[in-house]
């Protein structure tokens, strides 16, 4: 078997590992790593259930092969949810049962994230649009979209 050795920073901890270079980012956090939060669906970047962060921004982990991540800054549902920084969009996915089978939930909970972060004032329509790339089959997406809404006029009411 011919690997290839990487390094990168997992949820915060440096790794080193090795593996082989056709093996897809999120079949290494998966399989490798034991963080089984990121979920194979589609595995060709459709349905967004693999996403990830890598170097703060949102990726398909079944289209980031291990190899490509080297070096990178490498973040899951778990290192997201770990620090509490969006405890509140994860309380409010369960206010608005904003998840059912919970297979789309972190990737909805990494893409509702990055919106949070780069687009505090967005409407419902830019959160729709936002959350567009990942596939929920049980929610019909309007409880999603309630729950980032809440959580964005929660944060604006704490600011003003």
């Amino acid at each position: 078997m011919n690997t290839t050795s990487i390094s990168m920073t997992l949820n915060g901890q440096l790794i080193h590992a090795e593996v082989e270079p056709r093996q897809h980012l999120v079949d290494f956090i998966r399989e490798d790593q034991n963080l089984t939060g990121s979920h194979l669906g589609c595995e060709q970047g459709a349905c967004g259930a693999c996403t990830v962060k890598v170097n703060g921004q949102i990726v398909r982990g079944c289209l980031v092969l291990a190899v490509q991540a080297n070096g990178a800054d490498v973040q899951t549902i778990e290192g997201l949810t770990a620090d509490g920084v969006y405890k509140d969009l994860q309380q409010a996915f369960l206010q608005f049962n904003a998840l059912q089978c919970g297979f789309c939930t972190s990737g909805m909970l990494l893409a509702g994230a990055e919106l949070i972060e780069t687009k505090p004032h967005a409407s419902r329509t830019e959160i729709r649009e936002w959350i567009s790339g990942n596939y929920c089959r049980c929610t019909g997406y309007h409880a999603i979209v309630d729950a980032i809404a809440h959580v964005l006029e929660e944060r604006q009411s704490n600011v003003k």
